[in-house]
């Protein structure tokens, strides 16, 4: 059994609770057990998946939030940066899996986040899972 920890931005309330759902119930019928830790935005994702993979305390992580296109260029540095954190991450052999989505629009989150949509909560939790037994395969 697995410890996994969900890492969420937790800006729009109500969509990242679709999504804490979403990524509990799939960690949940997998077997493992999760524990949840808020961040401001998702730019402070990494981080602190970064700092609690340190601590041994996890097996795999899931990272969680909303970035909606607004005016400015803010949106496409938020979503490439804390895409490219997650990553690098990756990268070092930390399993997790991404579900901070990128969006035009609140419908579009509204029905990417709902886990009785596209659940892409329960989707990043599952893709974390399956880095996590493939970590453990090549030991």
């Amino acid at each position: 059994m697995a410890h996994i920890l969900i890492v969420e931005a937790r800006f729009y309330d109500h969509l990242n609770d679709m999504l804490v759902a979403g990524a509990r119930a799939a960690i949940e019928a997998a077997g493992h057990t999760t524990e949840v830790i808020t961040v401001p935005g998702a730019l402070e994702v990494p981080g602190a998946i970064a700092m609690a993979s340190e601590s041994d305390r996890y097996d795999a992580f899931v990272a969680l939030g909303v970035v909606i296109r607004g005016e400015t260029y803010h949106f496409e540095i938020v979503s490439n940066e804390s895409a490219r954190g997650i990553m690098a991450l990756t990268m070092d052999g930390i399993p997790i899996g991404n579900g901070i989505l990128t969006t035009e629009n609140e419908e579009q989150a509204i029905r990417r986040a709902d886990p009785a949509q596209l659940d892409k909560g329960g989707g990043a939790a599952q893709a974390a899972i399956a880095m996590l037994e493939l970590r453990q395969r090549f030991g």
